[in-house]
């Protein structure tokens, strides 16, 4: 498998074939394979519509890189990064 990203701005990711969300630069995506934290953060997740095998991609970041912008199931929603590093992904 190869990085979830088409890009070379995610090689920072230690993984060829999984990453976190909060990890994957501008553009990246990739399909949902667990959603992890705490029982709340978990839910709160789940029911923005990150399940497994759904499909995000990276949209943009603020200037100082939180919150991340996403794309997600045909709507944009914003994460911070420490929610979005809960998230894991495989390549698309």
């Amino acid at each position: 498998m190869h990085n979830p990203c088409p890009n070379t701005s995610c090689d920072i990711c230690k993984s060829p074939s999984t990453c976190t969300l909060n990890m994957l630069g501008i553009g990246c995506r990739g399909n949902v394979v667990n959603v992890g934290g705490d029982t709340d953060v978990r839910r709160r997740l789940l029911e923005m519509g990150f399940c497994n095998g759904a499909m995000v991609e990276v949209v943009r970041r603020a200037p100082l890189g939180d919150p991340i912008e996403f794309r997600l199931r045909g709507y944009h929603l914003s994460l911070r990064g420490e929610q979005a590093r809960h998230v894991q992904i495989a390549s698309a």
